[in-house]
């Protein structure tokens, strides 16, 4: 059996959080992050704090900034539309809110529950005021992910880089019903 190669992006992307000082990383656990979540809970710099609901991300960074250190909110677009209260928060107290958003309901997706948020997302998010910025490409995010956290922390505003779907991969229905014992 050949083994798949794992995409080399959740490893910058992790360099590049550390090398930002990101010490928080609120997750709802997500297979588009699976890689990038390990290596952030390997980090013995870095606290992975999983989350109930990704709106409760939104309220741990606000507390992160205000004892002295920066973190980032990882989500799937589904997560997106827990969060719009919330989102609020960073505006009215300018705080730097960096969300890195893996994508569903989006290119190739197989079901019909992830399409109206996935569909969505990008529009939701700049109605809330939040700077939203897209990588389609693996070989895209490292750079976006550079360009989010500066923005993000140094201008205090909520930004979001949402991670295209083609990115991933998209999921196979079929080969997910395949591995489901009879």
């Amino acid at each position: 059996m050949k083994k798949i190669a794992e995409p080399a992006w959740p490893d910058e992307v992790h360099a590049l959080l550390k090398d930002a000082g990101v010490r928080q990383v609120a997750i709802v656990p997500d297979a588009g992050h699976a890689r990038l979540i390990k290596l952030c809970e390997k980090d013995k710099a870095m606290r992975v704090v999983r989350l109930t609901t990704e709106e409760e991300g939104v309220a741990q960074l606000a507390g992160a900034w205000l004892g002295g250190e920066k973190g980032v909110l990882l989500m799937q677009s589904s997560g997106v539309g827990n969060c719009i209260n919330m989102l609020t928060l960073s505006i009215a107290c300018q705080f730097p809110l960096l969300m890195l958003i893996t994508m569903r309901g989006d290119h190739g997706e197989f079901n019909p529950a992830q399409i109206p948020m996935g569909n969505a997302t990008q529009a939701v998010l700049e109605a809330m005021g939040v700077i939203v910025k897209r990588a389609d490409s693996g070989a895209e995010v490292p750079e976006m992910v550079s360009a989010t956290l500066r923005l993000a922390f140094n201008t205090y505003r909520p930004v979001a880089l949402l991670i295209g779907q083609r990115v991933q991969g998209a999921k196979d229905f079929r080969k997910l019903t395949e591995s489901v014992p009879q």
